[in-house]
């Protein structure tokens, strides 16, 4: 299983960015995926995740509304578009799936939010 995130930044309170989540070695169609994030001297926390058959989505309260999570089953990819970013979104984020009772994560993205 091999999960690799990308599209971290810095950006300006107020602007948008799209993580991505590519995942390869497993039956992507058959696991939920999820988006967590853990800022400095924070616990790590999920932001969203998506059902396996991408009828369902659920958010952090601290999230809903401004993110939303999506994922393409042809490209195996999982995304999280951020807009209205908060200075409180500042973390470092990761894409993660539990596979065969394993929680496999990416090497996680940096996004720093700050004027």
């Amino acid at each position: 299983v091999r999960i690799v995130d990308s599209g971290g930044g810095l950006v300006q309170p107020g602007a948008s960015l799209r993580l991505s989540c590519a995942a390869s070695g497993f039956t992507f169609t058959s696991y939920h995926i999820k988006w967590y994030r853990q800022a400095v001297a924070k616990e790590r926390e999920l932001v969203a995740l998506i059902t396996k058959d991408g009828s369902n989505t659920t958010y952090a309260d601290s999230v809903r509304g401004r993110f939303t999570i999506s994922r393409d089953d042809v490209k195996f990819e999982a995304y999280l578009q951020m807009n209205n970013l908060k200075p409180e979104d500042t973390a470092v984020y990761y894409c993660n799936v539990l596979y065969r009772r394993t929680n496999y994560w990416g090497q996680g993205t940096q996004v720093t939010v700050s004027s």
